[in-house]
């Protein structure tokens, strides 16, 4: 049986659809704040994991460039599923699809990042003898906080 367009156009087109429904499920979930620091989608710098609030801050900023992302690999992905194209110009619709999409969505991280960095993170706690038997509570270690590093460090 000779291979079809068909045949290559669904299942990339299948997997740039599953690369746009996850930047448009961060994308949203950034947007509302609804995306958990300990889950996998959203931006995952440690400046931006550092706190809740970093973390809310950071996904909110990157959520438009998200979806942009999600707009490029969902867009791409119609494309490839209703349009008879050759194979070469499906190939070359696919790796366009995921090159945009990937660079929007590391444009997206770095932006949260930057946001990130700028927003104060909880001071580490003291090791060691210090907080044995700690009894701080709420006015102690853990109202203290730092600032975040400067860019390019970390």
């Amino acid at each position: 049986m000779p291979m079809t367009h068909w045949t290559v156009a669904l299942p990339l087109a299948a997997v740039l659809a599953l690369l746009g429904g996850l930047s448009l499920r961060t994308a949203i979930g950034g947007r509302a704040g609804t995306l958990r620091r300990d889950g996998r989608l959203g931006v995952r710098s440690l400046p931006a994991t550092a706190s809740d609030a970093a973390f809310v801050a950071a996904n909110k900023v990157a959520a438009p460039i998200v979806g942009a992302a999600a707009v490029v690999a969902l867009g791409c992905a119609l494309v490839l599923a209703v349009a008879p194209l050759p194979v070469p110009a499906v190939l070359l619709i696919f790796v366009l699809g995921t090159l945009g999409s990937a660079i929007l969505l590391v444009q997206a991280g770095k932006a949260g990042d930057q946001v990130a960095r700028r927003m104060p993170v909880p001071a580490r706690r003291p090791g060691g003898a210090a907080c044995a038997g700690c009894a701080c509570g709420g006015g102690g270690c853990s109202a203290l906080t730092r600032s975040a590093p400067e860019s390019g460090q970390g």
